[in-house]
């Protein structure tokens, strides 16, 4: 027990400021005796100990002249060989009656699941990364799945071949035990596992050789899943019954995988339609022309592309998107974007066509080489 020359804070022990009322730190002791009393943390050291310390703070700043002497000096008198309760005043009955309610169930002790029964086995979850042209079309794919399984040579029961798990005799099979405790409230009962079998609730005297009495073995396995058209980045299939191994012939876990779709380099998605871009030289982009423009999945689609088209322009080719995979039925549409390519370098040549057809559209350009100066003594 804490007494004279306490190095911990009563107050930061409850969590309460020292301007705290008496109703906020009664408050805090009875969150904390709930959240910390050995019965919750059964065989938890650290926290039977911090209970002691909470049981401490409370027999003090509980007690109001107590806590003006601990205010004023630090400390209080011997509290040596007084009851942990002392100080509590009426309240022991309202605080302890919320820890046992919270704790127990009844006075026969809040009992868990027969250890024995059947368990599922945990779901599994990985990444499945597919291309954009699977995501469109769908795809049949093969994972490794690292996960636990039934052991074979054992058949699940954890015990060598010819032998059979016993009963513990301890807890007959429960798993755990009852102790009894005498308090000024009445008797208590407290359940806690079972020391010989640790709460497996039966013994096995000479373990399977191939899972070490586990009853399961850790091994990969491959799984074919068909990941349907449509899918996108953040899509969770589920695959029944690919998770882990049930325990005690329970049922096996699901598999859920996490769709990942990588980046296109031509084609960039939102939701269920895509967009492309397509580069136009300048004469193309001017005088219009027909151009063949690709698609995630089939042959290229033809687009007439009228004279005069600006860079910006956007062109829409219904259903060549993507397939949506919820939601109304069918297929998005591919959004074409036009930009006009502008040669970085020309030719004489080239150039000097160019610096013509400035002239005759009235547009001042840089005037440069010999075989534009040529041209243009052509055309005067």
């Amino acid at each position: 027990m804490y007494g004279p020359g306490e190095t911990d804070d009563l107050y930061q022990v409850l969590g309460v400021g020292r301007d705290a009322s008496a109703a906020d730190i009664k408050k805090a002791y009875r969150q904390l005796v709930r959240k910390y009393h050995p019965d919750a943390n059964p065989g938890n050291k650290e926290a039977e100990e911090h209970f002691k310390k909470i049981n401490h703070a409370y027999e003090i700043l509980g007690d109001s002249q107590k806590r003006a002497q601990y205010d004023q000096f630090g400390t209080v008198g011997d509290m040596a060989g007084g009851s942990p309760f002392d100080g509590f005043g009426g309240d022991v009955g309202d605080i302890f009656g919320d820890i046992f309610e919270s704790v127990f169930s009844g006075m026969g002790g809040r009992r868990r699941a027969n250890p024995n029964a059947p368990r599922r086995g945990a779901d599994l979850e990985m990444e499945a990364e597919v291309t954009l042209l699977e995501a469109a079309a769908g795809a049949s794919k093969e994972f490794q799945i690292p996960r636990w399984e039934g052991c074979s040579e054992c058949g699940g029961t954890g015990a060598k071949a010819g032998t059979s798990p016993e009963t513990c005799s301890y807890c007959r099979g429960s798993g755990q035990v009852e102790a009894k405790q005498q308090t000024p409230f009445g008797q208590f009962v407290t359940v806690n596992t079972c020391p010989k079998c640790g709460g497996a609730g039966r013994i096995i005297k000479e373990k399977c050789p191939a899972c070490g009495g586990a009853g399961r073995v850790r091994k990969t396995r491959k799984v074919e899943v068909k990941i349907p058209a449509g899918v996108d980045t953040g899509t969770r299939l589920r695959i029944s019954g690919e998770g882990e191994a049930g325990v005690n012939g329970g049922t096996s876990g699901d598999l859920f995988l996490v769709v990942s779709v990588a980046e296109h380099p031509d084609f960039k998605r939102d939701g269920a339609d895509l967009h492309s871009r397509l580069v136009l030289p300048f004469p193309q982009a001017a005088l219009g022309c027909t151009v063949s423009v690709p698609v995630l999945n089939g042959e290229p689609e033809k687009l007439s592309v009228p004279a005069g088209t600006q860079p910006g322009k956007v062109f829409t080719i219904r259903g060549k998107g993507m397939p949506r995979l919820r939601g109304p039925r069918g297929t998005g549409d591919l959004h074409v974007h036009v930009t006009v390519d502008v040669p970085k370098k020309l030719t004489e040549k080239q150039r000097a066509l160019l610096e013509e057809l400035a002239r005759e559209m009235k547009v001042e350009v840089e005037d440069s080489g010999v075989f534009s100066k040529f041209f243009r003594n052509l055309f005067d």
